[in-house]
């Protein structure tokens, strides 16, 4: 029996990694939504929740014919929070998408095209000082709305790196962004398939509870999988 490979260096594993998902996973098809302003709204709806419950949501806003920031400008937040109350935190949700579209209507005259037409550092500096966007959910509308080239950083693939021993314990987010910026060249197509494959494996095998590492594709770069832990699975 062949010896398992080492975690290689973060400079080689952030290449190696996907390499290895993309051939074991193929393409995840990301984002699961269908126009650039419900990426936007998905991006603040599936904060602290499941992404199954934020299509309830999107649901709800087009069967009432709310699929534009236009239209939805004119629905009362209380209104707005009842149909978006499939996503969990629906009050707060439906203030930092109001607060979303103020600036979307102040900043850049009603205009998505125009904002994502803005340079990435200067957008997402803009976006991160709009009330409720934090930086996964700008970065997710930078990525995924705008396509821009800026990596999403989420608990899955802190979780994974740390397993890893990628990174150090409580890296920044920062850090873990570049991290993955600074040895992938900047394609936005890439990003997008490098987070949803990390996703999938932070789903199904990289569990915060009873990890399945021998069932993992990256379970062959872990010296040791990790120790099962008492608890539900998560």
């Amino acid at each position: 029996m062949e010896p398992r490979p080492h975690t290689p260096h973060p400079v080689f594993a952030i290449r190696r990694f996907y390499e290895r998902l993309f051939s074991s996973l193929g393409p995840q098809g990301w984002w699961p939504a269908r126009t650039p302003a419900e990426v936007v709204l998905g991006t603040i709806l599936t904060q602290n929740t499941a992404w199954g419950n934020v299509e309830k949501a999107l649901s709800r806003l087009r069967q009432k014919q709310l699929r534009s920031f236009t239209a939805l400008e004119k629905v009362p937040r209380r209104r707005l929070a009842r149909l978006i109350r499939p996503s969990g935190y629906f009050n707060q949700k439906a203030k930092k998408i109001k607060h979303f579209l103020r600036f979307w209507r102040r900043q850049y005259g009603r205009s998505l095209a125009r904002m994502f037409r803005t340079p990435t550092e200067r957008l997402r500096q803009e976006l991160l000082s709009v009330n409720g966007i934090g930086r996964e959910t700008a970065d997710a509308i930078l990525l995924y709305a705008g396509r821009h080239p800026i990596f999403v950083v989420d608990a899955y693939t802190r979780r994974i790196l740390e397993r890893h021993k990628l990174i150090r314990p409580k890296a920044s987010y920062e850090e873990i962004r570049h991290l993955f910026e600074a040895n992938l060249e900047r394609d936005p197509k890439m990003y997008n398939e490098y987070h949803a494959l990390l996703v999938e494996v932070g789903k199904n095998w990289c569990k915060k509870r009873n990890p399945d590492c021998l069932g993992c594709p990256l379970g062959i770069y872990l010296d040791k999988p990790a120790p099962m832990e008492s608890g539900p699975v998560k």
